[in-house]
């Protein structure tokens, strides 16, 4: 059974920086799928950064140039370094994989197994 815990959230101040971690157990980061997500309060889920069915990397259009993706070299945790935080980056975040994939294809990613989350509040 996969098991996702995400940490490193807390309270920034506008322009701080934070970086979360994804733990995994039962699972192997392998850049196949797996990413960051986030729901703010009243919102729908939103995508953050991820690396695709292809290994590319997919930025949600307010994070492009602020955020970065990355595994350790054991590929048992996930990170996302959050630079320039807005509060409009205020949410919960998740990490999630769809724990099906080993290796390249066309379909999209279904991302079955997701974390608990970390709150992120940043106060302008």
């Amino acid at each position: 059974q996969i098991q996702l815990v995400e940490s490193g959230g807390g309270s920034v101040q506008a322009g701080g920086s934070l970086r979360l971690s994804c733990a995994a157990s039962g699972y192997t980061f392998n850049r196949y799928c797996v990413g960051w997500f986030r729901q703010a309060p009243g919102k729908g889920r939103e995508a953050v950064l991820s690396f695709d069915q292809l290994r590319t990397i997919t930025y949600g259009d307010s994070v492009k140039g602020r955020f970065t993706i990355s595994q350790d070299t054991d590929k048992e945790n996930l990170y996302l370094e959050m630079n320039s935080l807005q509060p409009e980056d205020t949410a919960m975040y998740y990490c999630a994989v769809d724990p099906s994939r080993r290796a390249p294809m066309l379909r999209k990613c279904d991302y079955k197994s997701w974390g608990q989350g970390t709150q992120v509040t940043v106060s302008s």
